[in-house]
Formats: structure tokens, sequence, C-alpha cells
């Protein structure tokens, strides 16, 4: 019984910090995060949140892309450059991007 109420615990815990995590959106909503011009995330604001979410979603980008790069015979920096240019043309007014000189400004 004593072990049924400690998972139970431990899942209601994992629960809430699912609820507490910050979605992409959100992120680039605050300010914390903008999209580059080598098609990775970046970090506007450090937050613990924010750099485990940058973290989370570039090993998942770069897993696609090469993917995509095995799949199409191309780099693995061709593909990030080309989805780089394409995030930043689709973020929306108001979001952080990433110039190529380094420079974080809003679009």
């Amino acid at each position: 019984m004593k072990t049924i109420k400690l998972l139970m615990a431990a899942l209601l815990l994992g629960m809430s910090s699912m609820a507490l995590a910050l979605s992409l959106d959100d992120a680039k909503g605050q300010g914390l995060v903008g999209e580059q011009p080598n098609g990775y995330l970046g970090v506007v604001k450090a937050t613990p949140e924010a750099v485990e979410l940058v973290a989370d979603i570039n090993a998942k980008r770069r897993e696609a892309y090469e993917r995509i790069a095995r799949e199409n015979g191309i780099t693995l920096d061709q593909v990030a450059n080309l989805a780089g240019q394409k995030a930043i043309e689709r973020s929306s007014a108001g979001a952080y991007v990433r110039t190529p000189d380094g420079q974080w400004v809003t679009k």
C-alpha cells in the first residue's frame, strides 16, 4: 500500500511539472527564445525552463535534419540553414530572431 501511495505521489508530481512546462509558443511569446539562421532555436533570456526547452527542441530538430540530409544526399548544414531561413520567415511579428551577425532583434 505504501508503494502505491508513493507511486501515485510521484505520478502527480510528474503531471504537475508537465502542466508547468513551458511550450514553444509560450516561450516565444514571452521573448525567452527565438529562431536562428542555423536552423536551431536560441535562448534570448535564460531561464531554466527556456534552456531545457531549447535543448529538447534542438535535439529533435537535429535528428530530423540528419534524416532529411541522409535521404536527400545533402549535408546536415545545408538542411539546417534552409530550415533556419524558413523558420525566421514564418516567425510572427514581435518574435525574436537572430541576425547573421548574432544580434537578437524582434521581427
